[in-house]
């Protein structure tokens, strides 16, 4: 998976300044997965082994609530990630499940990884601040999208981040997603001037 490779690299290199020893090392424990449309990699209740990051294909991250119905919390997808942040550094159990939308290439993380990446990298420390943080403002951006925005708004916020979801997401997990019906959803579609 050469390519793929040096797409991480590039990715981690937006984060960080790493020359090619620490790139080697780093890379000599980066495992790849190809990930099959609807396959769960994380499941609820289970601990959080990975951090993944999306090379090509769409990931979803959702819980089940009281009533037994799935709520999406998340959609990731290519030059993203996707991890129960909390599990995967407490070794807690995970409140969220992570499904693949389509057939989905995906980097892995490993905590033993991230901890050594602490320890090698020059500027590994850095790295897990940043993922940390960028973990952070997903969460404080969902919380606030959900509480703070009409649907409309929430809406449209999703169609900028995420332009061409609607031909790759099943609506119910769109609607799912906005925290809306799918019927209102459909409304919301039709009244949106294109």
């Amino acid at each position: 998976m050469n390519i793929a490779n040096e797409e991480f690299r590039g990715l981690i290199s937006k984060y960080i300044e790493i020359n090619d020893a620490e790139w080697s090392h780093f890379i000599s424990m980066l495992q790849f997965k190809e990930v099959s449309k609807n396959e769960i990699i994380v499941s609820e209740g289970s601990v959080t082994e990975n951090i993944y990051f999306v090379f090509k294909g769409a990931l979803r991250t959702f819980f089940t609530n009281s009533n037994g119905e799935e709520k999406t919390f998340y959609f990731s997808v290519e030059n993203s990630f996707a991890a129960d942040y909390e599990s995967f550094l407490k070794g807690s159990k995970s409140r969220y499940s992570i499904q693949a939308l389509e057939d989905t290439s995906v980097a892995m993380i490993s905590t033993a990884m991230l901890k050594d990446a602490y320890e090698s990298l020059r500027y590994g420390d850095r790295l897990g601040r940043i993922f940390a943080e960028k973990y952070f403002f997903l969460w404080s951006d969902r919380i606030q999208d959900i509480y703070m925005l009409s649907p409309l708004e929430r809406y449209n916020n999703m169609k900028f981040q995420f332009p061409d979801i609607f031909q790759r997401v099943p609506q119910h997990y769109i609607a799912s997603y906005l925290n809306i019906t799918p019927v209102h959803l459909s409304r919301l579609k039709k009244s949106v001037v294109i």
